[in-house]
């Protein structure tokens, strides 16, 4: 068993929530994250290879400052972007095709596209029946 976790637009949610489906992988939780990748925050469509000086503010986001940013004096604001992080445990056999699904799904070829991580897990059980591992997790 792998346990995919995928950072996604939360646009895209709708749209990743039913290939997910039509594959016959309903299950899955989904969190509401924020957080940055290599543009720290910044948001303004295709960036170059070097960072800009200033964070964007052509896009509309209320700054959500880090803990850090709380006690200390920062020359800008930290931005954090909303996401949206959906984990899912699946079979070996199918991981591969899962997260193809998820990437056909997320792809627009921008930045902040998302992240895709896949752990292996040991072991599963349901609660409620005791059932364990593949069974547990259908």
């Amino acid at each position: 068993m792998k346990e995919i976790t995928a950072i996604i637009r939360r646009d895209k949610l709708p749209e990743t929530k039913k290939a997910l489906d039509d594959l016959g992988y309903p299950s899955l939780t989904i969190q509401s994250v924020e957080g940055r990748g290599k543009q720290r925050g910044a948001m303004c469509g295709e960036m170059d290879s070097e960072m800009p000086d200033s964070f964007c503010t052509a896009v509309k986001l209320k700054a959500t400052p880090s803990a850090y940013a709380l006690d200390h004096t920062l020359p800008k604001v930290a931005l954090f972007v909303p996401k949206r992080q959906l984990t899912i445990v699946v079979p070996d056999d199918v991981v591969t095709t899962v997260v193809k699904s998820i990437i056909k799904t997320n792809k627009t070829g921008k930045a902040g596209d998302g992240k895709i991580f896949v752990s292996p897990i040991e072991g599963a059980l349901r609660v409620r029946t005791g059932e364990k591992n593949g069974e547990a997790i259908a």
